[in-house]
């Protein structure tokens, strides 16, 4: 038996409180390369202790809705930044912090051409994508130490579209 949740659009605004929505909607901030591309600007902050940002390539495989997960996992150490290298929605899952252990989480599904960076220490479920290819440039801190911490759920969670 599982817990059901539904999985929401993603809006920088519901997001907030977990980290940023980068995304290129609106206006850009100024026109490059001689008037050829729109920068929009500074959309994730990226927050390391010691060590340095970098960038992998993950490739994940798709999954489908319903979704049944039961294991979050945060970065102590770093932000988490996923950029999908395809214009394909992904599911993210997403908890508050409730004295060290995930609370309740939510869901997200992305529009295509967003990303999220996950603020350092934020609970999260793995990288969801939810058609293949799963490629997506991963913006992570590299240095010493453990920067991993994982939980699994007692009950399990359903996530299902609305």
């Amino acid at each position: 038996m599982s817990r059901q949740i539904t999985a929401q659009p993603l809006t920088a605004a519901d997001f907030a409180p977990y980290g940023d929505v980068l995304d290129a909607v609106g206006a850009p901030d100024k026109m490059i390369n001689e008037g050829m591309c729109g920068r929009h600007h500074d959309r994730a902050r990226l927050d390391f202790t010691d060590g340095r940002a970098g960038v992998s390539i993950f490739n994940a495989q798709p999954r489908a809705l319903p979704y049944d997960f039961d294991l979050v996992e945060r970065h102590p150490e770093g932000s988490q930044c996923f950029v999908p290298m395809t214009q394909a929605p992904f599911l993210v899952i997403v908890a508050p912090d409730e004295g060290g252990t995930p609370g309740t989480p939510r869901a997200f599904l992305t529009a295509p051409g967003q990303a999220v960076n996950f603020h350092r220490g934020t609970w999260h479920g793995v990288l969801t994508p939810l058609s293949a290819p799963g490629l997506f440039a991963v913006v992570d801190r590299i240095g010493p130490g453990a920067n991993l911490e994982e939980y699994r759920y007692e009950e399990g969670f359903t996530v299902t579209q609305t």
